[in-house]
């Protein structure tokens, strides 16, 4: 199983970036997805998560209306749409698989993770 994350890169603040997950050894359509991500010196945080279908989605209070979480089933890959970017959304973003859906926001409701890509807002 593995998870790679890409679309990372250095953006202006109020730019935009997608970031994508693309997903080899398990269909992605199975299991239910979230993104993380970790700045420097801080701790990994939720950032979003979507259950299999598409039709359930969570956002981090920090992130909500500003970045867009979806997938392609067909595709075997999730997105990340992120928008109106701000310096404090600087980190490395990582995709994960959910194990359970309850703990959408918790690094132990996910087993594997993809590899992370670097996110860098600033003018």
């Amino acid at each position: 199983v593995q998870l790679q994350a890409s679309g990372g890169g250095l953006v202006q603040p109020g730019g935009s970036l997608r970031l994508s997950c693309a997903a080899s050894g398990l269909t992605l359509g199975s299991y239910n997805m979230g993104w993380f991500r970790q700045a420097p010196g801080k701790e990994r945080e939720f950032v979003a998560a979507i259950n299999r279908s598409g039709g359930i989605i969570y956002y981090a209070n920090s992130v909500r209306g500003r970045f867009t979480i979806s997938r392609d089933n067909a595709k075997n890959t999730v997105y990340l749409q992120m928008n109106s970017l701000k310096p404090e959304d600087t980190a490395a973003y990582y995709c994960a698989r959910s194990i359970d859906m309850a703990d959408y926001a918790r690094e132990t409701g996910y087993d594997y993770w993809g590899q992370g890509t670097l996110v860098t807002v600033s003018s």
